[in-house]
């Protein structure tokens, strides 16, 4: 595997591409040079063995006619002797054979005595023959049985229209293939040397530029590591220089963006974590890709990755809907989050709007934005039973004083009982109309924070005595027990006393309607700290089912709804008190178990006049 690695290299690569490029070129250099020499050579021996037979050839034509009369009958004057000496001495080829035949295909003479057994002889070769026929420059080559390369050369003696004889030379070609061989070795001496020479240049050129492509590589690999402070070194202005710049410069705008990349991102980051709104994004898959905080308080999830599930799951709607709010005309939907045994469930309303991709006009995703709209809902809620509450309780006394005017007009008034008792019914529905009209109008001075406090000096006990007196009639009619008790060291109290007799008697009357005869109610009031001060108001009556403690402060809410509107009740008391004990600056509270009895506590801030300690 590493050699496999090494030969990956850029260095390597380049290093064999050089040598693979000499080597080619040399060898085809090479091939080149040495067939053409070769050609050369032998074309020069051959030119050379051919004008030593055509030179040959006009020295024996004497001696073959001579020889040729002699055979006729006639006494020759030059013998076969005189022509074996100028064929040995005058045409001595080295490593050469030199044959002299007449016409009829005989030799009569050799250059080489251990061929001398062939004089006399007739020859067959196909050159010999040819040449016989008046063809010249015959030649062949061939390898005899000892391996040696020989070349053969056939010249005719005599002229084109008569042919007297041959000469036939065999020379061997070993010397000039000898030769050969050494250029040859000589050639690939050179070869490699130059390849080794060449194979170190490559190093040396390919360091050069694989040195800066590897410190780029570096530069690159500490970039994707967030290390932008390295600069790659430029060594001059070439390629490899330019190069380097450009990633030099790279890396500084790559840095300047990633930078105002992560200050878009910590200002998306921070706005997305703060805003009251809470945030989906998903992908063209539907698989949420990003979540904020206030999303997840309202969908009630932690802090496990939610990344890449279904947005449908998410948010608890079928996948058919989520689509359809997307990509339909109502893109806003409600969804409730929380089961019916949760103390506080939501409602939220999502709008849902698809992203495009600029390049394709196709969705890329789809951002749901949450908003908690149970505060809302509630609202409207409270604002749809308020005009119920408020028609019902005025329509009831309406219905009654339209029955008894329709009873007087119908002759009722002239029976004087029935008229009194008549009109005392409608003088009660009356008087229950006003109560509730100015419950209203007090409630409304109050939300609008018009009511103003005229807050006073205020002796404690003595305006819980009060309160206790004001009730004392009923108190004895129900033969109900009631304690007042303040703690000593709470004297005067800085308050709007007549707000506070207001939630007091509500408190109380309260206590008195739902507390059986001969119960107990029980007025307390203590300092809880420097700076605040509580009451109690306790009773020991029928108390609150549990269900009901969590709307007990609510406008026109009733436990027992017959039982509270019979005794005058208009459902508008404990919220008036609320609101008083909030224009205070305090808090107000209740507990009740069903059958035991009822606890209410409100707190109010103690306020100083100058120079005074409490």
């Amino acid at each position: 595997m590493k050699g496999m690695k090494l030969f990956q290299t850029i260095q390597i690569r380049l290093i064999i591409i050089y040598v693979l490029l000499i080597l080619i070129a040399m060898q085809l250099i090479g091939v080149y040079f040495v067939r053409a020499m070769e050609r050369s050579f032998i074309d020069n021996f051959s030119a050379s063995l051919n004008s030593q037979a055509r030179l040959l050839t006009e020295f024996v034509p004497d001696f073959l006619t001579e020889n040729q009369d002699a055979a006729a009958g006639q006494e020759g004057k030059k013998s076969i002797a005189d022509l074996n000496v100028i064929v040995n001495s005058l045409f001595d080829i080295s490593a050469a054979e030199i044959q002299i035949i007449d016409a009829n295909g005989f030799v009569l003479s050799t250059s080489l005595q251990s061929n001398s057994a062939r004089v006399g002889q007739k020859t067959t070769q196909a050159e010999v023959i040819s040449a016989l026929q008046g063809i010249r420059d015959n030649e062949s080559e061939f390898i005899d049985t000892n391996g040696e390369r020989k070349k053969i050369v056939a010249q005719p003696v005599g002229n084109d229209s008569k042919v007297i004889g041959v000469v036939y030379i065999v020379a061997s070609m070993e010397p000039l293939y000898k030769t050969m061989n050494g250029i040859n070795q000589i050639f690939l001496t050179g070869t490699i040397f130059a390849l080794i020479l060449t194979a170190g240049l490559g190093v040396i050129l390919s360091h050069t530029i694989t040195n800066p492509i590897k410190e780029i590589t570096k530069q690159a690999t500490a970039m994707a590591e967030g290390n932008f402070n390295q600069v790659v070194r430029v060594k001059g202005p070439d390629e490899i220089g330019q190069l380097g710049n450009a990633f030099n410069y790279m890396t500084d705008r790559l840095k300047e963006a990633l930078a105002l990349n992560e200050e878009e991102k910590e200002k998306l980051s921070s706005i997305l974590s703060n805003m009251n709104d809470g945030v989906i994004a998903s992908d063209d898959q539907g698989k949420v890709i990003v979540i904020n905080r206030r999303a997840r308080q309202m969908l009630r999830i932690g802090n496990e990755d939610i990344r890449y599930q279904e947005v449908w799951e998410i948010l608890g709607m079928p996948r058919e809907a989520v689509e359809s709010h997307t990509h339909g005309q109502q893109q806003i939907a409600l969804i409730h989050v929380g089961d019916d045994d949760d103390d506080e469930p939501v409602t939220l309303r999502i709008m849902f709007t698809p992203i495009y991709r600029r390049d394709k006009g196709t969705d890329a995703g789809t951002i749901a934005v949450l908003q908690d709209v149970t505060e809302q809902e509630k609202l409207e809620q409270a604002r749809r039973e308020f005009v119920a509450n408020v028609s019902h309780e005025l329509r009831t006394p309406l219905t009654t004083i339209k029955s008894y005017l329709e009873a007087l007009d119908d002759g009722a008034v002239e029976d004087k009982v029935l008229a009194h008792r008549f009109v005392g019914v409608m003088r009660n529905e009356t008087e229950r109309m006003i109560r509730l009209v100015n419950d209203l109008l007090h409630l409304s001075r109050l939300d609008s924070r018009k009511a103003q406090l005229s807050k006073v000096r205020t002796h404690l006990p003595e305006m819980l005595e009060e309160v206790a007196d004001r009730f004392s009639f009923q108190l004895q009619q129900k033969n109900i027990q009631i304690a007042i008790s303040v703690d000593a060291e709470i004297g005067e109290v800085k308050l709007d006393r007549d707000q506070i007799d207001q939630v007091l008697d509500n408190l109380v009357s309260n206590a008195i309607k739902y507390t059986s005869e001969g119960g107990f109610i029980q007025i307390h009031s203590k300092k809880i700290d420097p700076n605040w001060i509580e009451f109690l108001v306790q009773d020991n009556g029928i108390g609150i089912p549990k269900k009901d403690l969590t709307r007990i402060f609510d406008r026109f809410y009733r436990v027992d709804k017959g039982r509270s509107r019979s005794m005058g009740g208009t459902g508008l008391g404990l919220s008036i008190a609320r609101e008083i004990v909030k224009a205070h600056g305090g808090l107000i509270a209740l507990d009740s178990e069903y059958n035991k009895g009822t606890k209410v506590t409100f707190t109010l801030p103690l306020q100083k006049w100058e120079g005074e300690t409490i």
